[in-house]
């Protein structure tokens, strides 16, 4: 009995189908983002309290303990959005989460260096445009893996970040650069995440 020949595939029918994996394997990594909509919304809230709160401080010092306080409460409403937002997705989204989430870390360690070599060289004046530039950074390098709108916000973080340091009036107002960065901006695009890419 002769056997049956086993039927041939031609390169171009090879091609198309792998072109359509990957098309397809795009489009279900683009409908969703690890950065919590809601949680970005929370976070913006509390950093607009912050910035009310740190603007009646009489010192530098006081100044700053209102932020690195609100650094750690906006990081654990951040990590608590992160990982309900991670609970409901699917393992095609787990590979993205991790990768965003590898990417973030870096450049914040890089601001929490520089903001402790800043306090410790008494440049405070500085800090507001060192954390705006490393949690812009942050973003954009963490958004490379996620939704378009992600890195825009840190474009958007980056911008404050080179007016707090380069703008010559910056130094009168960098509490409302911070407001407008911490607050203004994760309000805003927290709100369209929410409302575009599940929660």
């Amino acid at each position: 009995m002769a056997a049956q020949p086993s039927p041939v595939i031609s390169l171009q029918d090879h091609a198309i189908d792998n072109l359509r994996f990957i098309r397809e394997t795009m489009e279900r990594s683009s409908s969703f983002t690890a950065v919590p909509g809601w949680g970005g919304v929370a976070m913006g809230l509390t950093a607009l309290a912050a910035a009310f709160a740190a603007h009646q401080q009489a010192t530098p010092r006081g100044w700053i303990t209102v932020w690195i306080v609100e650094f750690v409460i906006g990081a654990a409403i951040g990590s608590l959005a992160v990982w309900l937002k991670a609970r409901k997705a699917t393992d095609r989204h787990l590979a993205p989460l991790r990768k965003f989430l590898l990417s973030f870390l870096p450049p914040l360690f890089a601001g929490a260096v520089m903001t402790l070599a800043l306090y410790r060289a008494g440049m405070f004046g500085l800090l507001p445009g060192a954390w705006l530039l490393s949690y812009g950074a942050a973003v954009i390098s963490g958004g490379t893996f996620s939704v378009r709108v992600v890195p825009a916000m840190g474009v958007c973080f980056v911008v404050l970040g080179c007016v707090a340091l380069l703008a010559p009036a910056a130094a009168v107002w960098p509490g409302w650069l911070l407001a407008a960065g911490f607050g203004g901006l994760h309000v805003v695009f927290g709100l369209w995440i929410a409302k575009n890419y599940g929660g």
